[in-house]
């Protein structure tokens, strides 16, 4: 939830935007994991979505974590929208994206084993209090039954704004909003160069990434025709926020570059007075000139562009920290091997040169035309005279040799490799979790989508 600013510092030049992004840089000792996931909730008892309030609901939920667990409430104009970890510093959160599913923001920690232990803690809470309520939550991409219409909206203003302005840039930006969950990874840089060196490696692996943890099959019922319809849906959702960035690969990439690409996408909301002010597909320039039609002589503050920048969605989205954004939801023990294939990636310097040496003379064609085919044929898409299989064995090979070397124990002395052991099961079955899903479908479930509710169900 954005504070109100009106009270703060107005930006007055380019330079500071600039010198945001670069505040995030920091020593390798000092560089943490937060991890990420969102879930479907549904009612165990008819299948259907959580609404937001009565016995069995989304805010039902919210209020028994605070009860129970400690959590601190958030408020939206008397709505609980979303909750805080009790503690000292940056601590975890809870929020709602707009049909209502659960997202888990987690705090920034040290190693794979405690965001693991975070991400356990998290799911037997919401267990607990979700079989006392008859409440349910599904780890998949996509929603596998529910219609738009049967889904929920949220009471959160910023996703009345965004819902409305989706319609007019593409055909499926509200499937995203409301019917897709993702696990994704935010990890820290040592400077500008670190950061582009990072940022370029993980925006070409992104797609492989995709195909690993490809796990949504099914719409309304049925399967869709794609192993992740998740991320087929981002290709036709708002081409000036979505994409594979290739001015990331071009000669001058940095801080500078990736302002002034922010400062081109068009703004959705400005945030005053607890208020989201509808100031969709204005520019952020003009609002640094007191210029938006909106709201004449208003000049953003720092949280203005700190807020601009989350309605950003390249594959791979740049704030103080790097976002990688290319993977399906999914069951808890890929929850954990997710963050643990990009750490392994990018946070040993020799690991890091092993992946840029992988995709170092891909043009931008070729990672272009990986990001369109994978949510369709996953592992099995072709790229040069190899799959994407083969890629995802060497990331896979590259990312354990990068934990290796990290050597970051828990109390019984096991390292963080064993993390991805859940990735490891997919390479060497060369097959995605979806396909599984489908094999099941067609098979074992004879055609019943309900089935998915006890397969996938946390």
């Amino acid at each position: 939830m954005s504070a109100d600013r009106s009270e703060l510092p107005i930006v007055e030049s380019r330079d500071e935007l600039v010198a945001y992004l670069a505040s995030g840089s920091k020593p390798a000792e000092q560089w943490r994991i937060g991890t990420e996931h969102e879930k479907f909730g549904f009612c165990t008892e008819t299948l259907k979505p959580l609404p937001y309030e009565g016995a069995k609901s989304v805010r039902g939920m919210l209020e028994q974590l605070v009860a129970r667990f400690g959590w601190l409430p958030i408020y939206e104009e008397g709505n609980l929208i979303a909750l805080k970890e009790p503690g000292e510093g940056i601590t975890g959160s809870i929020s709602l994206e707009p049909g209502g599913q659960f997202e888990l923001s987690g705090a920034p920690l040290e190693t794979l084993h405690e965001t693991c232990e975070e991400v356990g803690t998290h799911l037997k809470q919401v267990s607990q209090i979700g079989d006392d309520l008859k409440v349910g939550f599904l780890g998949l991409g996509f929603s596998p039954k529910w219609t738009l219409e049967e889904t929920p909206i949220m009471p959160k203003g910023r996703y009345a704004i965004m819902r409305d302005y989706m319609a007019k840039k593409g055909s499926l930006g509200r499937d995203m909003m409301f019917r897709s969950c993702t696990v994704q990874v935010n990890l820290d840089f040592s400077g500008e160069a670190d950061m582009v060196r990072k940022l370029r490696v993980s925006l070409a692996l992104q797609p492989i990434a995709t195909a690993i943890f490809a796990n949504s099959p099914f719409k309304e019922g049925r399967p869709n025709g794609f192993l992740s319809y998740r991320s087929e849906i981002w290709r036709d959702t708002d081409p000036d926020r979505t994409g594979m960035l290739p001015f990331a690969f071009e000669d001058g990439m940095g801080f500078e570059a990736y302002t002034d690409y922010a400062l081109d996408v068009p703004m959705y909301f400005v945030y005053r007075d607890g208020i989201y002010h509808n100031v969709a597909g204005e520019s952020f320039r003009d609002f640094m000139a007191g210029k938006l039609k909106a709201m004449p002589g208003v000049r953003p503050t720092l949280p203005d562009w700190e807020d601009h920048l989350t309605t950003l969605f390249p594959e791979v989205r740049l704030k103080r920290f790097l976002e990688m954004r290319g993977a399906d939801g999914g069951p808890w023990r890929r929850l954990c091997a997710l963050p643990a294939l990009w750490v392994g990636l990018l946070y040993d310097s020799a690991a890091l040169d092993a992946a840029w040496e992988l995709v170092s003379d891909w043009s931008t064609e070729e990672r272009q035309r990986l990001r369109d085919q994978v949510p369709d044929t996953a592992l099995a898409t072709r790229f040069r005279n190899r799959t994407v299989n083969d890629i995802a064995a060497d990331m896979l090979e590259i990312a354990r040799g990068g934990l290796k070397a990290r050597n970051r124990r828990d109390r019984i002395g096991d390292t963080e490799e064993p993390f991805l052991n859940a990735i490891a099961a997919i390479v060497e079955d060369r097959r995605t979790p979806a396909e599984e899903l489908l094999d099941l479908f067609h098979g074992e479930w004879q055609g019943d989508i309900d089935r998915i509710f006890v397969e996938c169900a946390y």
